[in-house]
């Protein structure tokens, strides 16, 4: 009876944190793609926002995603910050390009 409890608390376990990954992958993209509409609007503040709120959620998505979803993951993180970096420079075009270098990324990893 333990060991099938045990068993089944594993798999339940192993279950959430794809949905955990999920869950914050899709707000990666959410704020990433809301950086990018600001950036377009020369909104470089608000762009910065975004791309803040959307690598808050990559770490958590980057350490639960597997193979090449964890690729394009990591690949949107150094977008993302390349984002921030540009955009607090108040450098609005060249931060849209990185923030849709990570809406991208993102994409690609079925996120």
């Amino acid at each position: 009876m333990k060991t099938t409890v045990a068993l089944f608390a594993s798999a339940l376990l192993i279950a959430s944190s794809g949905v955990f990954a999920e869950e914050h992958a899709a707000e990666s993209l959410k704020h990433a793609e809301h950086a990018v509409i600001h950036g377009k609007a020369g909104h470089a503040d608000q762009l910065v926002e975004h791309a803040e709120k959307a690598l808050a959620h990559v770490d958590k998505a980057e350490s639960a995603a597997t193979e090449e979803a964890k690729a394009h993951i990591s690949a949107g993180k150094k977008s993302l910050e390349e984002t921030i970096a540009h955009g607090k420079q108040n450098h609005a075009e060249v931060a849209t390009k990185h923030a849709e270098e990570a809406v991208g990324h993102f994409k690609a990893g079925n996120v």
